[in-house]
């Protein structure tokens, strides 16, 4: 196991900085394509959000029509991504000797030609389910909206994705050698604690992914050994959707991908791009989402502190970026977590970032006008172990 770990973290750390050496920045006009969900995200009637917005408790019928929601959206909006299903089965500690149904959601889309073990995948997550109690808890923020947001990215970037391979195709490059690098998105089920938070009662679908991922090898001459390795970048959306939030940089490995969105998003700013600083009645009200750009290497790190998904894929050497607010939203865990709480404007200012940061990384700067399904931003849809942690607590 040790010898594993320190082999995934040489790779890593190899294809971090080739990430790094070639990163290239969207132009102005880039940024200007990247399009806002709009209507989609409607509360009541949005394609994308509303249909996330019910009690989705895990093995509840609310869990499944989630689910099918997201499974409909990429096989009929983009059916260029592959969708599977991982299951597992838990007891827990208010399901006496039943067990509990656990159902993740992994979604790839990945360069023609691509073969298994020879690819890494920058990797967006999000988990779907929603808390037990109180009863008829939402959870808008926690985390129906960072799963519509990631839906946004996905399909915003999609026309653009091709348009690429597509020309590197007609160039005459190998896409098996030229491209190794696809997208994958995990929507996990289980995050939330039936009861308390404990190593036990939390992080159900995660945890189960982490040891399939780990335990699914690849062949010998591959250059990753197995499906845990493959990932890039583990780009961790919770508690989003709140007024004014501030999300700190928590890891020191995943700075600098830190870093890289908060340069965006002050791009966007200067672009007047952001729907939440346009309509901004204080300072305050505009001040950055991404603060640390330039914390320092002896500045207090806040990695480990708080329980969320990424915890069994960290402890497995995977690099992580964990964007959520702290501190959490005054709406976490309680009823007003719903979708009349969401500040709209917000959550499409991290959708568009969210976007933007997926387009940087996967190189679609002389693409996006392809990829751009929306008419204009706001517009009309067409088409190592941590330590005291306690479960998503304030810190």
């Amino acid at each position: 196991m040790v010898h594993l770990c320190c082999v995934l973290r040489v790779l890593q750390v190899l294809l971090v900085a080739s990430l790094v050496a070639a990163y290239t920045k969207l132009s102005e006009q880039s940024i200007r394509a990247i399009p806002g969900p709009g209507d989609d995200f409607n509360i009541k009637t949005g394609k994308l959000l509303a249909p996330i917005l019910i009690p989705r408790v895990p093995g509840t019928p609310g869990s499944l029509v989630v689910q099918n929601h997201f499974i409909d959206f990429f096989k009929t909006t983009l059916p260029k991504w592959n969708v599977e299903l991982q299951n597992s089965t838990s007891k827990t500690p208010v399901s006496g000797d039943n067990e509990i149904p656990f159902v993740n959601l992994i979604i790839t889309r990945d360069p023609p030609s691509a073969s298994p073990g020879f690819l890494s995948r920058l990797t967006l997550v999000a988990h779907y389910d929603s808390k037990l109690t109180p009863k008829g808890f939402i959870g808008a923020t926690d985390s129906a909206a960072p799963c519509a947001m990631i839906m946004h990215m996905a399909r915003s970037i999609d026309a653009a994705l091709t348009a690429k391979w597509e020309k590197m195709e007609a160039d005459g490059m190998d896409l098996e050698f030229e491209d190794q690098e696809g997208i994958q998105i995990l929507f996990l089920d289980g995050e939330e604690a039936f009861e308390s938070w404990t190593d036990q009662d939390s992080i159900y679908g995660a945890r189960s992914l982490a040891a399939e991922m780990e335990g699914t090898a690849y062949a010998a001459q591959s250059t990753f050994h197995n499906a845990l390795s493959t990932i890039s970048l583990f780009v961790l959306l919770d508690l989003l959707g709140s007024k004014n939030p501030t999300v700190p940089s928590y890891f020191k490995t995943t700075h600098w991908a830190y870093q890289k969105m908060a340069s965006l998003e002050k791009r966007f700013r200067a672009l007047s791009l952001f729907e939440s600083a346009a309509k901004s009645t204080s300072k305050r009200d505009s001040k950055p989402f991404l603060p640390e750009s330039d914390k320092k290497q002896e500045a207090r790190w806040l990695g480990g502190m708080i329980g969320d998904d990424h915890e069994p894929f960290l402890e497995r050497g995977v690099e992580v970026l964990h964007i959520i607010p702290s501190p959490f939203p005054r709406v976490w865990h309680n009823r007003d977590d719903d979708g009349e709480h969401l500040d709209l404007a917000t959550v499409s200012d991290w959708s568009k970032l969210i976007t933007g940061f997926v387009a940087e990384w996967m190189e679609l700067d002389d693409y996006l006008k392809a990829g751009n399904p929306i008419t204009e931003p706001g517009g009309k849809s067409d088409g190592a172990k941590p330590q005291d942690t306690n479960g998503k607590s304030e810190l």
